[in-house]
């Protein structure tokens, strides 16, 4: 969960992805040309934890406000509005007008309290001042995943054109942040035209580089490893010591019998040529679901040989959540709860393991780093570095000498 407090009088809370969070500043800057007093909840509807999680904290933010228009939009009010219509005060934006003022201006006109007096009586932010400024190339997605409700709720893959993206990365440049994430529901999926070629994201990475040299570091957020592009991709960062060395993977997992049931696009092989293809030169993260329908014990150990043969530094493991509306809530040979979480905490226990030696392995090591908040930085890889001795400025770039390891972070002095 990630909290938005900005200025003004318009509050925001996003849930789930960094894409809502992104988004939710561009609704809070819009919204502030308008409306004085509001509070905008961005909801997740990825699990069913996440969507009890939106509902809870929308019906706490309207105990705590009773005179404060709330806005829910997001995933979770898009599958489900009767569900938050019910709390008092709330207006539901789906996720196909959450960017449209007239949208939030509408419903404002049938508010269900009074918004001459409106008020914002308790909310707590927890703001984080990241360093680092994500910037959004696309939304939608055009796979038909069999567990997945996001394409449903985000809708068809729509690639942003590149002067938008541009100039995006440029006001970034010039509000003092350098490094780039770029990010999206299916970034791997990004195609769209320029100068009369096809463009896609290798190109995106390749055009942003050159037009704008002041970037120092441009980072990708999760990508398909189906995708051949990817290959592309893995060859720039090969080649440009601009592009992070880290890629994050939509695996889900390593078995080919349950990819092919969960609908994915890839197989265990074309993960292993494509780590092979960095040779040692860049680190990968995945998600992986434990518990699909149908995964028995032999198929969770193919993607446990998977991790250990391919070495993921991170990997963020979760168990199968059905959701209403898949064709994966119906499918046979559901797997226990209590055998899915079992199998999340042995393939984090792995990856842990996984990610230590990756650490040791860095040690005497001098690595570029992007600071972040008291002298806490983050290494090409996305991990975490706290810095011994002076203080340095959040957004600073500067090199560190790793010295230790310590739980899930470097020591590192400056150099």
């Amino acid at each position: 969960m990630q909290e938005e407090n900005k200025k003004n009088n318009i509050k925001t809370l996003s849930f789930g992805c960094r894409l809502n969070a992104l988004e939710s500043e561009k609704i809070q800057k819009m919204l502030n040309s308008c409306i004085d007093t509001a509070i905008v909840v961005n909801t997740c509807a990825v699990t069913a934890e996440a969507e009890r999680q939106s509902g809870q904290a929308i019906r706490k933010i309207a105990r705590e406000n009773p005179n404060a228009p709330i806005f829910v939009t997001g995933c979770a009010a898009t599958r489900n509005p009767e569900l938050f219509t019910q709390i008092p005060n709330t207006m539901v934006v789906s996720n196909f007008d959450k960017l449209n003022l007239n949208a939030y201006v509408n419903a404002l006109e049938n508010a269900p309290c009074n918004i001459k007096n409106a008020e914002i009586s308790q909310f707590k932010s927890t703001d984080a001042k990241l360093s680092k400024q994500f910037v959004q190339i696309q939304n939608g997605c055009n796979h038909s995943c069999t567990y997945c409700i996001t394409r449903k709720l985000r809708g068809k893959a729509v690639s942003f054109d590149y002067n938008a993206i541009l100039n995006d990365v440029q006001a970034a440049i010039k509000n003092g942040f350098y490094e780039i994430v770029l990010t999206g529901v299916d970034i791997a999926s990004y195609a769209t035209q320029k100068d009369g070629n096809p463009f896609l994201l290798s190109d995106l990475c390749k055009a942003l580089l050159n037009d704008v040299p002041e970037i120092k570091r441009l980072r990708l957020s999760s990508v398909d490893p189906a995708v051949l592009d990817v290959k592309n991709i893995i060859n720039l960062i090969l080649t440009e010591n601009r592009m992070m060395p880290h890629m994050h993977f939509s695996m889900q997992s390593g078995s080919d019998t349950i990819l092919r049931a969960m609908g994915r696009r890839h197989t265990a092989q074309q993960v292993r040529d494509l780590v092979a293809m960095a040779n040692g030169k860049i680190s990968f993260s995945w998600d992986i679901i434990c518990g699909f329908p149908g995964e028995t014990d032999a198929l969770f150990e193919e993607t446990l040989r998977l991790v250990h043969d391919t070495k993921p530094i991170k990997i963020h493991a979760f168990p199968f959540s059905p959701r209403p509306d898949t064709v994966a809530a119906t499918m046979p040979e559901q797997v226990d709860r209590s055998v899915s979480k079992k199998r999340v905490k042995i393939i984090t226990n792995l990856s842990n393991t996984i990610r230590a030696d990756f650490m040791n392995s860095q040690l005497g090591k001098i690595v570029q780093v992007l600071v972040e908040e008291n002298n806490i930085a983050r290494d090409p890889h996305d991990i975490a570095v706290k810095i011994q001795g002076c203080a340095l400025p959040p957004r600073a770039i500067c090199n560190v000498k790793i010295i230790d390891v310590k739980d899930d972070y470097f020591i590192g002095n400056a150099v």
